[in-house]
């Protein structure tokens, strides 16, 4: 079957009434989650997912794939407007977009940054869409090459995402650990239940990303002051012309758009990469090969172009090892992963033989989403700017009760609300000692893939550990990952000898 006939069938699937329908919420509560500070998309999916329970999958996946990337829209207007980044990947932004606004030209800021954020997330697709040959690349691989690949890509996970790297170590153990609760799926042997029926089936991914990012984040917010106080909200004309960008901006703006698409997406597909990374890094190499530098923190519309291209790029970019390989490149990529799997289904290299409908309906879903984004952002930035009005007091008990209904109603166990209020205190303590629990998220959802795998091709081996040794691939893999662990350890030695040979 060709790329057009895949293609035309996607649309057939996405193009359905409820499709449509979860499409706009999940774009719709995307951008309303990257206004609100704080929230962001990892915590909103994750208090989303029993609610994905009763959904057919594709409408969950196309729902929860929406909230992600209709998040990097929203940040972008209270950067702009608020000089308060909404998202992560939105915090660039603010250098520029905000002294735009100040001079009075927030129209071309958000203007700019919305076509921008539609051609790198478009471009983010047509790359999905063309590369999905790397499945079948995927296929000529053995579970000891997958298990070294799922190994790398939660190292460089834990590598990038966590400024201290024996703290997103610890993390990543923490999760493998946790993954392991429950009863074998080999043997049924029961481990770490501690006779508790309730972790017979092991710990609800649910229960559990609710607890560390909803609750977690909620009593961490709730000590700060900043999130609570009523934001000063510079005016900006909401007419679609005053929106429109001119020629002098396009002129400015066409190569960072360009060069953002490219480099946000290449970064996407890589684990640790991701919108926050591609944004900081389009920024900087914009500033870079500028002829004017010193205007960049004062108002250049290319400091809001590149950004705002690369971050939606990246966030459609990282679609690709999650559904083609079944690897998760980030935290929220490893949610949806989580949903896939809550649903009986498991994303990776037969994912595209077995589930072609499912796939395609979720990749022309990403067009329609960008679309209806588009749309949304023009005439309803003021509406979107007035939800930063609603005090936190108001919101965060909302939260709460919906995490904790949402805990019960998966299977109506009161052990469950317990097991979420641990999760919940482990996460706000998580964050007050800067602890990420990033890397225990994902290492959780990959964990049991991860040990399937590799029992797989210790039972081929025979049980001789020469196998590990036997694999070209399996040893690249797991040699990249055990130097990004020793390279502290590298870099020290060698600053240590520097200073001998100094002396």
């Amino acid at each position: 079957m060709g790329f057009l006939d895949n293609l035309l069938i996607g649309f057939s699937i996405s193009l359905t009434q409820t499709n449509l329908l979860y499409c706009f919420i999940g774009v719709f509560l995307g951008t309303v989650i990257g206004v609100l500070p704080g929230l962001g998309p990892t915590a909103t999916i994750a208090i989303l997912l029993p609610v994905t329970f009763k959904l057919d999958i594709t409408s969950a996946i196309i729902m929860l794939s929406g909230i992600y990337y209709g998040s990097q829209y929203g940040g972008t207007i209270t950067s702009v407007l608020v000089n308060i980044p909404g998202e992560a990947a939105s915090v660039v932004t603010c250098f520029d977009g905000y002294q735009m606004a100040r001079k009075g030209r927030a129209g071309a800021a958000l203007g700019i940054a919305a076509f921008g954020s539609f051609i790198g997330g478009t471009f983010g697709i047509i790359g999905l869409s063309t590369l999905t040959f790397l499945s079948s690349i995927a296929l000529l691989v053995g579970p000891l090459e997958y298990s070294a690949l799922m190994f790398l890509g939660c190292s460089l996970v834990i590598y990038f995402s966590s400024k201290s790297l024996l703290k997103g170590l610890m993390m990543g153990v923490l999760g493998f650990l946790l993954s392991t609760i429950g009863m074998d799926s080999i043997t049924a042997v029961e481990r770490f239940t501690f006779g508790s029926l309730s972790l017979i089936e092991g710990i609800n991914v649910a229960i559990l990303a609710m607890g560390l990012f909803g609750i977690g984040e909620v009593l961490y917010l709730a000590e700060k002051e900043k999130e609570r106080e009523r934001a000063d909200i510079l005016n900006v004309s909401t007419s679609f012309f005053s929106l429109l960008p001119n020629r002098r901006d396009w002129k400015d703006s066409s190569l960072p758009i360009a060069r953002g698409s490219l480099l946000g997406f290449l970064l996407g597909i890589l684990p640790g990469g991701g919108a926050v990374i591609s944004s900081f890094i389009s920024y900087g190499m914009e500033k870079r090969i500028s002829k004017n530098p010193e205007k960049f923190g004062k108002g250049a519309i290319e400091g809001v172009a590149g950004p705002e291209t690369a971050n939606n790029a990246a966030s459609q970019g990282a679609f690709i090892p999650l559904l083609l390989l079944g690897i998760p490149p980030n935290v929220v990529a490893a949610l949806i992963l989580a949903a896939f799997m809550i649903h009986g289904v498991t994303p990776g290299p037969l994912f595209l033989i077995e589930k072609p409908n499912l796939f395609w309906g979720i990749v022309t879903s990403m067009y329609i989403g960008n679309i209806m984004l588009l749309i949304l952002n023009v005439p309803l930035i003021k509406v979107f700017v007035q939800i930063l009005l609603v005090p936190y007091s108001v919101l965060s008990p909302l939260i709460l009760l919906f995490c904790f209904i949402g805990a019960y109603s998966i299977n109506n166990n009161p052990m469950d609300v317990l097991i979420l209020a641990i999760f919940g205190i482990a996460g706000y303590l998580m964050r007050k000692f800067q602890f990420e629990p990033g890397p225990l998220m994902l290492t959780f959802v990959i964990g049991p893939i991860f040990e399937k795998s590799l029992r797989q091709a210790i039972l081929i081996g025979s049980a001789n550990p020469q196998i590990f040794i036997s694999r070209p691939i399996a040893i690249i893999f797991f040699a990249i990952a055990m130097y990004l662990y020793l390279s502290p350890l590298i870099r020290y030695f060698i600053r240590k000898h520097k200073v001998k040979a100094a002396i």
